[in-house]
């Protein structure tokens, strides 16, 4: 059984010094790290807050991303592709059920349908020019709605390996825009020819 709140708090707490600020972590000192660890702190750590807030979209009527389901770059009846604007590496895009759904309450047909769609993502994704690598990611605290993420890392930044490419995503100028929907509108493509779905959100409709 996992610690309760106050356990993991003040666990944690017996770590960090007298202002409750942990040490710094092992990933500050990798050399793809955005930051240099001199002068860097960990913020203080805060005790638990119970209950916790409850996220956006909680109450399906609510919820943004059901509103938008037919806002993006493909979709086929089950699902639909989005590109992430104002990101600073190439290409940002994120995967969304058209219907309400968290990941926990995925039926197994739409899981299958995630891990497939996935593969083919990451897939036309790498295919770009001067795309190395596509990174996926699901988090989940700001949202009741699914959503996976799916980070482009250009060819050559080796410093932007690995868990610290959002944050260097953050901290990068914004990409320019025309290039980053022409690489999503070739995604979009590939990923019709090679699983299905469509352009458009509605009939009759393209969305970009």
């Amino acid at each position: 059984m996992a610690l309760r709140p106050e356990e993991f708090y003040e666990r944690a707490r017996a770590a960090a010094d007298d202002e409750v600020r942990i040490p710094l972590a092992r990933m500050t000192g990798w050399d793809i790290s955005p930051f240099e660890a001199d002068g860097l702190r960990v913020s203080a750590l805060r005790p638990p807050v119970l209950p916790e807030p409850r996220r956006h979209g909680e109450d399906p009527a609510d919820c943004d991303e059901c509103r938008s389901r037919d806002d993006g770059i493909w979709f086929d009846d089950k699902w639909r592709l989005a590109r992430i604007p104002g990101v600073g590496v190439p290409l940002v895009l994120m995967l969304y059920p058209r219907d309400h759904y968290d990941m926990a309450d995925l039926p197994d047909e739409l899981a299958g349908e995630l891990g497939v769609l996935t593969t083919h993502i990451v897939r036309h994704m790498q295919a770009l020019p001067h795309i190395s690598r596509a990174h996926v990611y699901r988090i989940g605290d700001g949202s009741a709605h699914l959503h996976v993420w799916f980070f482009a890392r250009p060819e050559g930044q080796t410093q932007l390996y690995g868990s610290w490419l959002p944050v260097w995503d953050d901290l990068l100028p914004e990409y320019p825009a025309d290039v980053a929907d022409a690489d999503a509108a070739a995604v979009a493509d590939a990923l019709t020819a090679s699983y299905g779905g469509r352009r458009s959100g509605t009939s009759g409709q393209r969305n970009t």
